[in-house]
């Protein structure tokens, strides 16, 4: 792995901050139209129609093969472990169901696309796209199976939260574009390119509709509690716990990095989609996002000493 110098530390920052653009159109737009603009309608569009272009892009852009398998499922799988230890402190530590919800899930869905993709290519350069881009078809599946149960668990029973499961477009197309990839099924170039402009699409979107939202945040919405429970699993217990395992796996020091990095992206704004959606607080996930996110400029470059030593 390349030395991290200035030069990259600055790639990193431009990096976020151009990205953060799209939240202040958002923002500015959620500001001077107020109710005439309706995020809710938005995310509707986002979750149902262009986020399943982004999913069937996504898992078509490079054949799959065994090689690249193995650092997506050890993602996965810290996801698993830590997934343990947060649901059982959120029933410790949280008796609104709601709050509990968010407690279990939020910290490991993570921000691997829209950020953690440029980030991978400041950081480690273009060999680390094919890593960045199945971990975040790996989140996807995070995103649209554990988060769509936990999120809507909170309002519905356990029986109508796994229904809610497969009502979801993007985890259909996903299973359709993986038999396409696995069968070597390749779509005409005229049909990939109309993807593609779906899933650029649904990326600006994302992050306009975040910044819709924070528009609304007020001080009063900010929950305390729930925010120290969050970050300090986000950005304390899951990178220790990343750094552990990681000394265990025969990756190089490149893919190592990696993986840890995406693990260390902010809260994603899949959060928030999913938090609408659902009825499940919404504006308290938004400011959990923007906490994570302003977190993450200062703790980056911590994280980037750590990923030297792997």
């Amino acid at each position: 792995m390349k030395n991290i110098s200035g030069t990259v530390l600055g790639s990193l920052f431009l990096a976020i901050v151009s990205i953060y653009i799209f939240i202040l159109v958002g923002y500015s737009a959620k500001h001077f139209f107020q109710e005439r603009i309706d995020e809710k309608s938005l995310n509707l569009l986002s979750v149902y129609f262009l986020q399943a272009f982004l999913t069937f892009w996504g898992l078509l852009k490079r054949p799959l093969d065994s090689e690249l398998l193995l650092a997506p499922l050890i993602y996965l799988a810290i996801i698993a472990i830590i997934l343990v230890l947060t649901f059982s402190l959120a029933h410790r530590l949280f008796t609104d169901p709601k709050e509990r919800s968010i407690a279990s899930i939020a910290a490991l869905i993570g921000n691997t696309g829209n950020l953690g993709i440029p980030i991978g290519i400041a950081i480690f350069g273009e060999e680390s796209i094919p890593f960045t881009t199945l971990i975040n078809l790996m989140n996807v599946f995070v995103v649209y199976t554990l988060g769509v149960f936990f999120y809507s668990r909170g309002q519905f029973s356990v029986k109508e939260s796994i229904k809610n499961i497969f009502r979801l477009p993007p985890l259909w197309f996903a299973l359709i574009a993986l038999s396409l990839n696995y069968n070597r099924i390749e779509l005409p170039v005229e049909i990939m390119n109309v993807l593609q402009m779906g899933a650029y699409a649904s990326m600006v979107l994302q992050m306009i509709i975040l910044g819709m939202y924070l528009q609304a945040v007020r001080l009063v919405h900010l929950n305390v509690k729930l925010i120290l429970h969050v970050n300090l699993v986000k950005f304390v217990l899951l990178p220790a716990l990343t750094l552990f395992i990681l000394q265990f796996t025969p990756f190089s020091s490149m893919v190592k990095g990696i993986i840890f990095m995406e693990l260390f992206m902010p809260l994603a704004v899949a959060n928030v989609n999913l938090g609408s959606l659902y009825d499940c607080r919404p504006k308290d996930i938004t400011a959990l996002i923007f906490i994570s996110s302003l977190l993450f400029l200062g703790l980056s470059f911590f994280a980037l000493y750590a990923i030297r030593s792997l």
